[in-house]
């Protein structure tokens, strides 16, 4: 896993005496771009296939999560400066680098190759007037000259929309004062026309109510965003609504619900009702055309400004990172304007978009999405640091969220699936890159409520049920005792809490040395792919030291529940009687103790990755069984924890029983083969005569050639070197070894058994 050399860092700040302003920078482009070819070419059809009062459904409905997601991009932006990149910018800057840049790359993308879809279109009614005329050349002229006037400047390209502007707005009033469908043959036609259901023809009109991103997307050229980004496009979508609503009143009024005029999707209805429309070119076919090149050039001029946005931030490859520059005073992306050029040239040469359209809508409506989530939850947080001026309900963003994600699958369940697998592989593609944000966000938040939640949740009394170790690991400098980390995981599952604990001499290090150490710490666990917690104090003794963990180590019910150390074999009085004292004072504390005495000591270089503390072929595991009450129930349950790690594959663990005599050892097989299989953790029993023999002779000779050893530990009384003595005796010349004394108020009996 590797890491990027550099920071992403925020993006040039524009001087905020130029720029454009709400109604040329925001409004403009949105409302050209909400008054589109489905507007002209599908709305007839939208009335004739549901009437009059579900169109108005329809609309209302639509437009409804628009202006949800109007008000979420209005608080964000009301929030924070929002420079370059639009909604990458205001994505990243609230969720984090990487969902933002996993957004921001199919976005781009989408507004780049939308660029095609527009001038393809425009070529198409270009031809429907001309039809001796090439779709591929004129599509090519039209790409080349919305892109020259998207280098010439982002203000003269508004000014050039003002005039498209004027003819869609000529193209509604020639609309209004029109007159009724004229009848011709093919309207009494007989022709099959399959009518389809509320919902498809939703998914259908949809599309029509978005594009308030065109205005979002300009960003970094407006003179106050804060300011002219809410106004601007909360105005467009209410704009848009409008009109929507008035256009099938006239529709209704002027031609038959039932008229092939309105059930045919390939009869253009607005022209043949508008004032002028019996010529080849009118109103109508103006406003087409302006409603397909407004949109090119709000395409051409979002995507680049995107790209440059990513670039800045590090998300591109190292080899694009040029995209990121901007020239003259207000930061034109011109190097990313002609590298979009490129692709959008490239596109249009192999004509049609069909099989990528639906993709390129569900990037839009997740872009959408991610907005609403993004609002919501830095509403629902409630952090000090959201101060929006607009503000809105976490609920509202909510529900706009769910309404993206429900018209998504409406309009196409195979894209919506096809977008999100992309977004989330980008995402993780650039999780594993590691890019550093000079930046917060809302991340941390969102996991400082889940665990505030959690913990008040968390029953201060353990549940067998849901019982996993959460380890305090004494290992002392971690590569001088990389077994006890290695063993803690295996123990784990990566589902348990880990935190590795170093307990330095008092007076050897600062407050600030202390938390130094304790980074490095955190650190060197973090090279290794271990997921731990670190953690660095100070005591006169290391006695002192675990004492002080114990007690104020943890937060509420969530605290280790057992210690691990490693063995100790300093036969020094004061030795001993620190060890013996670790293990009573835990022992009352009532966390369990797990000590691991193992045999090959590898210490682990900080350069060089750990060494594996199993071999290759199968491996057997003793567990010393003295019933299922205290050890014996932990001991089987870390067996089998161990057992179902992969550093443990499918080891064998064989329960060890010592009886007295033949007699006795009939009764304990049955006994202990019943258990073995109501257990079902894949022991197997095995009954020992002991013959005469004492039980460290007979632990000795029957577990030399094990891989690891489980024995119980006896609970301390008052005789620190007698009980240290007995135990080193027990476990000399064992393989490595694993000793357990359980004292948590758990009946591991329970978690064991079913019944």
């Amino acid at each position: 896993m590797s890491s990027d050399s550099t920071n992403a860092t925020s993006l040039p700040v524009k001087d905020e005496a130029t720029g454009l302003g709400t109604f040329g920078g925001v409004f403009t482009p949105s409302i050209l771009t909400i008054l589109g070819v489905i507007m002209y070419l599908r709305f007839g059809w939208v009335v004739g296939q549901v009437g009059l009062p579900q169109t108005m459904l329809i609309v209302t409905i639509a437009t409804s999560i628009t202006f949800l997601t109007a008000l979420s991009i209005s608080a964000i932006a009301t929030d924070k400066v929002v420079r370059a990149g639009g909604a990458y910018y205001m994505i990243s800057r609230s969720l984090g680098i990487e969902t933002g840049g996993a957004v921001g790359i199919p976005l781009y993308f989408a507004q780049a190759l939308s660029v095609a879809l527009y001038t393809i279109g425009f070529a198409e009614s270009v031809k429907n007037v001309f039809p001796s005329t090439s779709i591929v050349i004129v599509a090519l002229i039209t790409t080349i000259l919305v892109t020259a006037l998207a280098l010439i400047s982002a203000e003269f390209a508004i000014k050039a929309q003002y005039v498209i502007m004027a003819a869609i707005a000529l193209s509604l009033v020639a609309l209004i004062f029109g007159h009724d469908v004229t009848p011709i043959p093919s309207d009494a036609a007989s022709v099959d026309i399959p009518r389809v259901g509320f919902w498809a023809v939703f998914a259908v009109f949809f599309p029509a109510v978005t594009g308030i991103m065109s205005g979002v997307n300009m960003s970094g050229d407006l003179k106050d965003p804060i300011r002219s980004i809410p106004k601007g496009t909360i105005a467009a979508v209410v704009v848009g609504y409008v009109i929507y609503m008035l256009i099938p009143f006239i529709l209704v009024a002027r031609t038959p619900t039932a008229s092939q005029a309105l059930l045919n999707p390939n009869e253009l209805v607005l022209k043949r009702i508008a004032f002028g429309g019996q010529y080849v070119i009118d109103s109508i076919v103006l406003g087409v055309w302006g409603a397909t090149l407004s949109s090119a050039i709000g395409s051409i001029l979002g995507a680049p400004r995107i790209l440059q946005a990513l670039a800045r931030d590090n998300i591109l490859p190292s080899s694009l990172r040029w995209l990121g520059k901007g020239n003259g005073p207000t930061d034109d992306p011109r190097l990313g304007t002609l590298f979009t050029l490129g692709i959008v040239l490239a596109v249009v040469m192999l004509g049609s978009l069909d099989a990528i359209a639906p993709v390129l809508s569900m990037f839009f409506l997740t872009t959408y999405l991610v907005l609403n989530v993004a609002a919501g939850l830095e509403g629902f947080l409630q952090s000090p640091s959201f101060r929006p001026t607009f503000k809105v309900h976490w609920s509202l963003s909510l529900l706009g969220a769910l309404g993206c994600i429900g018209v998504m699958f409406l309009i196409n369940p195979i894209a919506t699936i096809a977008a999100l697998l992309i977004v989330a592989l980008i995402y993780i593609w650039l999780e594993r890159r590691q890019i550093e944000s000079t930046w917060g966000d809302v991340r941390q938040g969102i996991w400082m409520t889940v665990v505030r939640t959690a913990l008040l949740n968390i029953e201060r009394n353990p549940d067998p049920k849901n019982w996993r170790p959460h380890l305090l690991v004494l290992s002392g400098t971690p590569s001088k005792r990389w077994y006890l980390i290695e063993f803690a995981r295996a123990f784990t599952h990566n589902r348990g809490l880990i935190t590795v604990a170093n307990i330095l001499p008092s007076g050897s290090r600062s407050i600030a040395q202390q938390e130094k150490a304790e980074g490095v710490l955190r650190d060197f666990l973090d090279r290794k792919g271990v997921q731990a917690f670190a953690k660095v104090i100070t005591a006169d003794d290391p006695f002192d030291g675990t004492k002080q963990l114990l007690e104020t180590y943890g937060m509420g019910p969530l605290v280790p529940n057992t210690l691990l150390i490693g063995d100790s074999e300093d036969p020094e009085t004061t030795s001993i009687e620190r060890y013996f004292n670790t293990i009573k004072v835990c022992h009352g504390a009532k966390r369990n103790v797990v000590i691991i005495r193992d045999e090959g000591k590898e210490e682990v270089p900080d350069s060089a990755a750990p060494p594996m503390f199993v071999k290759d072929e199968q491996r057997r595991i003793d567990v010393w069984w003295g019933g299922l009450q205290s050890n014996g129930g932990l001991m089987l349950i870390l067996a089998y924890l161990l057992r179902t790690s992969w550093q443990w594959r499918s080891a064998e663990i064989r329960l060890k029983l010592v009886v007295p005599d033949e007699a006795a050892a009939q009764s304990a097989e049955a006994n202990l083969t019943n258990l073995t299989e109501s257990l079902r953790i894949g022991a197997k029993p095995e009954i020992i005569l002991a013959e005469g023999r004492s039980f460290d002779t007979i632990l000795s000779d029957s577990s030399a050639d094990a891989d690891l050893v489980f024995l119980g530990l006896a609970v301390p009384k008052d005789n620190p070197a007698e009980y240290y003595e007995t135990l080193q005796k027990r476990v000399a010349g064992l393989p490595t070894t694993v000793m357990v004394l359980a004292a948590e108020n758990l009946d591991f009996s329970e978690m064991l058994q079913k019944d």
